[in-house]
């Protein structure tokens, strides 16, 4: 499973180097929920994204503490601290638009959540807790990584969908360490799950040929330990093996 890879500076101020970064969490999810090797392609370009996508059997795009330049949805950047990350856009953009059209398996967890809605037409809202009627979505400062991945507020599920079967309930709680979200809603997504305050948090990519879904919450933090997040990450993984289990016969198959 191909998991893009976040572009920083590391080090010291006035000594940093650039770094290529895949957040563990996100691997070990992979490997231990979706039952997929997690595997990098640090410097792929846009060129050679059909040929990487016949080595792989999905696509997850990750969280990450950089946002989507909002060049990309017609908007000028709102608070120049908050970090971007304008090479992975370049790639993952265009990646979202692949797997759609050949049909690879692709989950986005948060920032993968808002790539595939700007791949898509949509829009970003830059600063949720700015919004009138919306919540500070973010995570607290000065706690722990259990207490900030801990459960933030519910979100309630469009009934019927494949998240209420994963949650086995029409509502459930999640976490929530996200400043910015969806503002516009591209065309080709149905929304399937809202928080209280009405920001989407889960999509699917209608009349998609393999698992295409995205939430803005983090399902991948201890994902062995929560039934909900587990099956998220299961029913992707399945759906994997069942590329895989294709691929796999094509290249089996004698020639013509």
């Amino acid at each position: 499973m191909w998991l893009p890879a976040d572009h920083r500076l590391v080090g010291k101020p006035g000594h940093q180097s650039p770094f290529l970064v895949l957040g563990d969490k996100y691997a070990r999810a992979v490997k231990e929920c979706a039952g997929a090797q997690p595997v990098l392609f640090p410097l792929a370009d846009v060129a050679q994204i059909p040929a990487l996508l016949a080595l792989v059997d999905g696509v997850l795009l990750t969280g990450s503490p950089s946002n989507v330049h909002p060049s990309h949805f017609g908007e000028e950047v709102a608070d120049p601290r908050l970090p971007l990350d304008p090479q992975r856009d370049a790639l993952t953009l265009a990646l979202v638009h692949a797997c759609h059209a050949s049909g690879v398996p692709l989950l986005g967890i948060c920032r993968g959540f808002q790539e595939i809605n700007v791949a898509l037409g949509g829009s970003l809202e830059q600063s949720v807790h700015e919004r009138e009627g919306h919540f500070d979505h973010r995570d607290p400062e000065g706690v722990s990584l259990d207490e900030a991945y801990g459960p933030a507020h519910e979100v309630r599920f469009v009934p019927g969908s494949a998240f209420a079967d994963w949650a086995g309930a029409d509502a459930a709680q999640v976490n929530s360490l996200h400043g910015q979200g969806i503002a516009r809603l591209a065309g080709g997504l149905r929304a399937l799950a809202h928080s209280p305050d009405g920001l989407i948090e889960a999509f699917e990519i209608e009349g998609a040929a393999a698992f295409a879904y995205a939430v803005q919450w983090h399902p991948e933090w201890n994902c062995h330990d929560n039934p909900f997040y587990r099956a998220i990450l299961a029913a992707f993984g399945q759906a994997c093996q069942r590329r895989h289990a294709g691929r796999t016969r094509q290249q089996g198959a004698p020639a013509a």
